[in-house]
């Protein structure tokens, strides 16, 4: 179990170009290890930083392990001898807000990235998930995942278009890069997290809250 120390950042290039970075923290863990969470935060109750399974998945309380190995299976995905991760934002008092909750699906086996599933959420409590995969063949720092956009986020952009996905997963270290091009093919916004991996602790996550 993990926190993810990130930074993220935006950058617009219509019709003025504009950028930002703002420093966030995630909680990373296995979803085989959800039982463990409680002796960390407060599961499913309120808590300065607190998770629920409510905020991820069937978004009714359901084993969000399970939504994944489901969501894996209905798109052609066999996960049977997968570790999956959850790298999300936790609550913090009570609230809530994932614009993307990512699952890195690694096999056990050789602990190579086969797929990833991008959990979108938007203003107004929509939900859909992008799901990142190369066909079998693993998933490094090279490759883009390219998808159609088909699920409204910002109100800045048109649901027209497309995305470009890339993942860099280390020990240490993660980078996720989101682009998004219109439906003429320009580059219109890129989005990156870049970030530091350290124990879950409640020391760890107490720093975290008041950083």
């Amino acid at each position: 179990m993990k926190i993810l120390n990130a930074k993220v950042m935006h950058k617009r290039f219509f019709e003025k170009e504009n950028s930002f970075n703002y420093n966030v923290f995630y909680l990373a863990f296995n979803l085989d290890n959800v039982s463990k969470l409680p002796d960390l935060l407060p599961y499913n109750k309120f808590g300065a930083l607190s998770f629920y399974d409510k905020d991820h998945g069937f978004k009714d309380g359901g084993n969000i392990k399970n939504w994944a190995v489901k969501t894996l299976e209905e798109n052609n995905i066999n996960p049977i001898n997968f570790d999956i991760e959850l790298i999300t934002f936790p609550r913090v008092l009570g609230y809530v807000f994932n614009p993307v909750s990512f699952y890195f699906c690694h096999d056990k086996s050789t602990q190579k990235l086969i797929s990833v599933i991008c959990e979108v959420n938007n203003t107004f409590g929509e939900t859909h998930s992008y799901i990142c995969y190369n066909n079998g063949s693993g998933i490094t720092s090279e490759t883009i995942i390219e998808a159609d956009k088909i699920f409204h986020v910002s109100p800045f952009l048109e649901r027209e278009g497309s995305y470009k996905f890339r993942f860099d997963y280390g020990l240490e270290k993660l980078g996720i890069w989101i682009d998004f091009y219109d439906a003429s093919g320009n580059k219109k916004l890129i989005t990156s997290v870049m970030g530091n991996f350290e124990e879950l602790t409640k020391q760890n996550l107490r720093k975290a809250f008041w950083q």
